[in-house]
């Protein structure tokens, strides 16, 4: 009995004289949330559709909780949301995801139970209106997305993938599907998401892979990639002086970079630096000190150094 949900050595997928994905390994424990990070054209989408058995890799192996993933049987215990959502436009909504159930082998009688609890629970059905009874092309668009999240769910599977699944929600829908995630985990479900926006992966995240060029950069859980690259970074803000503050921290050798988050500055200092040498110097300027804070990089500053180390820019586009 394996502890992996996914199980992924050594892969690889070329397209003529592009590397999709190069060699990839990665471990996904069973009940976690798990990120694949990366910029357009890493390879994430790849990976899944590999995972999936839409395509096949070209070298290496993947198992899905503990079975290959060749097994169509063991991928009927997975619920896919891809990155392209599609649903019948000019069906009704409930029609359209008793289709789906149906799909999965979930009776009618169970299936229009569920769909009811979900559009419930996603604020699709309430005393004042039920979309469940609208066409899908009457929806807005975060309720479309909802509609097609509820797709991914109905067969209760124990593996959820999810492929950018906040890519255009305003901030209640996006809570909305946060919540179902962290719900999902509660309830033993494994969760792997996609995406190239970072806070969302570290307020949910357990663990992350970051993959660039199709080559995994890092991985492991966001607490321990966040000691390994937190050494020595300060959070600072002044009150007034700003511009000042700003042209004299470039040109002191203690600051390898900065980050202006227009609030605060993100400062990675030097190895070897000494925080109190700088707050002494930004002190001797005159200007107030708002904070002076050491922290752990963000997951999005550590994006950008790492993605950056392997020479990918970070909106680059390609194959996914």
């Amino acid at each position: 009995m394996t502890d992996l949900a996914i199980d992924i050595r050594a892969v690889s997928k070329r397209y003529v004289e592009h590397a999709a994905v190069d060699a990839l390994s990665l471990a996904v424990p069973k009940g976690t949330v798990y990120g694949l990070l990366g910029p357009n054209g890493a390879g994430k989408t790849t990976t899944i559709r590999m995972v999936l058995n839409v395509i096949a890799p070209d070298e290496g192996s993947i198992s899905v909780l503990g079975t290959a993933n060749t097994d169509q049987s063991i991928l009927d215990r997975v619920g896919y949301l891809p990155e392209e959502r599609g649903l019948y436009k000019k069906m009704q909504v409930r029609r359209v995801l008793k289709f789906l159930a149906e799909l999965k082998g979930i009776s009618g009688k169970v299936a229009d139970h569920r769909i009811d609890e979900w559009l419930e629970r996603l604020s699709l059905k309430t005393p004042e209106k039920d979309w469940g009874n609208a066409k899908v092309d009457e929806l807005s668009r975060g309720m479309q997305q909802k509609v097609q999240f509820i797709g991914t769910l109905l067969h209760d599977p124990d593996l959820v993938i999810l492929d950018e699944p906040f890519s255009g929600l305003d901030p209640i829908n996006a809570q909305a599907l946060k919540d179902t995630i962290v719900d999902l985990k509660k309830r033993g479900k494994t969760i792997i998401f996609s995406t190239h926006l970072m806070d969302n992966a570290e307020r949910l995240c357990d663990s992350v892979c970051i993959i660039a060029g199709g080559k995994k950069v890092l991985d492991g859980t966001v607490a321990a990639v966040k000691a390994e690259h937190g050494a020595n970074n300060v959070a600072l803000s002044v009150a007034g002086g700003r511009e000042r503050i700003a042209e004299m921290l470039k040109g002191l050798p203690m600051i390898d970079k900065i980050d202006d988050q227009n609030r605060f500055f993100e400062l990675k200092l030097h190895k070897g630096a000494n925080p109190q040498e700088l707050l002494r110097t930004i002190v001797a300027t005159g200007v107030d000190v708002e904070r002076f804070e050491l922290v752990q990089p963000s997951l999005h500053q550590i994006f950008l150094e790492t993605v950056g180390a392997v020479g990918i820019e970070p909106g680059m586009t390609g194959h996914g």
